[in-house]
C-alpha cells in the first residue's frame, strides 16, 4: 500500500471577467469594473435564478496547490501575487508536465477544470500532458485526466457522491465533519470583494486552506478504500503538521491549530 504516484491537490479562486463582460454587455470603458460585474450578476440571476456566472466569464486570479511525493508535502499558490492568469495556467500545466501526477480536486470536474479549459483557449495555452487522452501515449488511453471515471484526475466531491448530482456535499461541511478546519478566512463569496480591495495574497492564503482540507479528505478516502494503512494515514498526517509547523505562513499555522486530533 501507499503512493505509487505524485499527488497534486489544486483549487483556483475566480473573479468576474470584467473585460469579457464589455464585449459581451456592449459596455464602454466608463463603467467600473464593479459596474460591469454587477450588470453580469444582475443578467445572470434573470437567466437562470442565480448569479453564479457561467464558465467561461471566470477570471483565474488564484491556484493553490498541494503536492505530495515520496519525499515532501508542500503546500503553496503557483506564480507570485502579480502573476497574470495566462501564467498561472502555464504554471498549472507545466507542474502536470514534470510530475505527470493525480490530480485531486472537489468539484474540479464541474468548475475548476472546465473554467482552466476555457480560459486556456482564451489565451492560447497549449497543455499536451494535460490533454493526452491515448493518441501519443498508450498509458494514457484507460486512465487519463480528461475522463470523469478515471484516477488520473480524482474529482473527490463526484466520486464520494457516486457521481449523483443530488448527493453533492461541500467542503467545508465534510471538512468539519472529519475534524478538519474546514473554510478559514473567508468564502469563495467574498473573493470578489477581497479583489478589488486588492487582497491577492489574502485570496491565495484562503485558496491554500482549501486545498489543504481537500487533501486531508483525499487521505481519508484512501485510507477507507484500503489503499493507505492506518498507520501509512497517520504517518501523512503527522508529514503534514510538521510542513505547516515549519511553514513561515501564519495561514497554515492557523489552520494547524484549528486541526482536532484524529
Amino acid at each position: 500500500m501507499g503512493y505509487q504516484n505524485n499527488l497534486f491537490v489544486f483549487d483556483i479562486e475566480t473573479v468576474p471577467d470584467t473585460s469579457a463582460g464589455r464585449k459581451i454587455l456592449g459596455l464602454d470603458d466608463s463603467l467600473g469594473d464593479d459596474e460591469v460585474a454587477q450588470a453580469l450578476f444582475k443578467l445572470r440571476r434573470e437567466q437562470n435564478g442565480s448569479d453564479f456566472l457561467a464558465h467561461p466569464l471566470h477570471r483565474i486570479v488564484g491556484i493553490s496547490c498541494v503536492l505530495r511525493n515520496q519525499e515532501k508535502v508542500k503546500v503553496w499558490s503557483l506564480g507570485e501575487v502579480d502573476s497574470s492568469e495566462s501564467e498561472l495556467i502555464k504554471r498549472f500545466y507545466a507542474g502536470i508536465e514534470k510530475f505527470t501526477p493525480t490530480l485531486i480536486s472537489w468539484n474540479g470536474s464541474g468548475f475548476d477544470l472546465p473554467v482552466i479549459h476555457y480560459r486556456s483557449l482564451l489565451h492560447g495555452i497549449p497543455g499536451a500532458c494535460y490533454w493526452e487522452s491515448g493518441e501519443d501515449n498508450q498509458q494514457f488511453r484507460w486512465n487519463n485526466y480528461l475522463n470523469r471515471y478515471h484516477e488520473r484526475h480524482t474529482d473527490l466531491m463526484d466520486v464520494l457522491a457516486g457521481f449523483q448530482a443530488r448527493a453533492y456535499a461541500p467542503l467545508d461541511q465534510m471538512a468539519t465533519l472529519c475534524g478538519f478546519p474546514g473554510k478559514m478566512g473567508m468564502s469563495g463569496s467574498h473573493v470578489w470583494d477581497e479583489f478589488q480591495k486588492g487582497n491577492i495574497e489574502g485570496i491565495r492564503n484562503y485558496c491554500e486552506t482549501d486545498v489543504l482540507n481537500t487533501y486531508l479528505l483525499y487521505l481519508r478516502y484512501q485510507l477507507i478504500r484500503g489503499k493507505l494503512s492506518l498507520e501509512q494515514y497517520e504517518m501523512d498526517c503527522t508529514n503534514l503538521r510538521v510542513e505547516l509547523e515549519t511553514a513561515d505562513k501564519s495561514h497554515l499555522h492557523e489552520f494547524l491549530h484549528h486541526w482536532k486530533p484524529s
